[in-house]
């Protein structure tokens, strides 16, 4: 059993995992908790949507419906892999489920078939939804895939557990049938390698460059692929640019950064680092 993630705490183990992360609308304070308690966590719960459409399903998922008010998770991954964050606490996501698999999940040992409904899994569990028609046809993109892995990864590393601690909904409840498309077993094969070692970027992100690459004041496209996604997360201290020339306003629009990702003293010092510049995303261009 685990405390839950803090919101930042939360962007942080994503980013860090890389993975991209859209802040949706008001997700920080967005949850169920009037309706009952959130935490301690035991797990990660994989749903898919039913339903098609990034902002169609990111919207299902913040507002849900009459009978299933929203936040109905905490992320939406959508076919290219980004995480849309729609809520942060309590989520109408698991519902009652076996007690005897959250048992397991705690243990990290063989799952049960699910039989019962005496468990809140919204006390215990994170949730994320991914879009998917749930139809048996429509396919998973690998980016969406290696999202999914990186995101469960991501919330076990954070809090110390392993791959047995992520299931899917039908894993939890005997009335479910997501994820329909590919199999838990298999996403957990592949969530236990990538625990296996230190987080990486994804391979279509450009590679840390090193400390000195940016001591010794570049002009590369990397500076200027870097300033635009500090812009994107709304760390910018550019008046102008960003350009490919390292100025003091890219030190300070990624010592905003750092601060963002919860660094503090010589940790923000504006000097990007591995874990910070891993986290952050910068597209490929060198």
């Amino acid at each position: 059993m685990a405390t839950p993630l803090t919101a930042d705490q939360l962007l942080t183990a994503l980013r860090v995992e890389g993975i991209t992360v859209v802040e949706y609308r008001d997700w920080r304070e967005h949850n169920r908790n009037h309706m009952g308690t959130w935490g301690p966590v035991n797990g990660v719960v994989i749903h898919h949507t039913a339903s098609s459409g990034t902002r169609d399903s990111v919207d299902l998922c913040y507002d849900g419906y009459d009978k299933l008010p929203g936040p109905l998770c905490h992320g939406v991954i959508d076919k290219e892999g980004v995480v849309h964050l729609v809520g942060n606490g309590r989520t109408n996501h698991a519902g009652l489920g076996d007690g005897a698999v959250l048992d397991a999940v705690i243990n990290e040992s063989a799952l049960p078939r699910p039989t019962a409904k005496d468990t809140d899994g919204n006390v215990r569990f994170y949730g994320f939804e991914c879009v998917n028609e749930g139809d048996g046809k429509d396919p998973w993109p690998a980016a969406q895939l290696e999202a999914i892995e990186r995101v469960s990864a991501a919330i076990c590393r954070a809090h110390g557990w392993g791959s047995g601690s992520v299931i899917g909904h039908k894993e939890w409840k005997n009335d479910k049938i997501d994820p329909l498309g590919f199999t838990m077993d298999g996403m957990r094969a592949r969530v236990a390698v990538r625990l296996g070692s230190a987080p990486t970027p994804p391979s279509g992100n450009e590679p840390f460059p090193g400390a000195d690459f940016f001591r010794n004041s570049p002009d590369s496209p990397v500076v200027a692929a870097m300033g635009r996604r500090l812009t994107a997360e709304g760390c910018s201290a550019y008046t102008e640019g960003p350009d490919s020339r390292w100025t003091d306003a890219d030190r300070e629009s990624y010592r905003r950064w750092q601060r963002k990702l919860g660094f503090t003293g010589c940790d923000a010092d504006g000097w990007p680092g591995k874990s910070s510049w891993d986290a952050l995303n910068v597209p490929r261009s060198s």
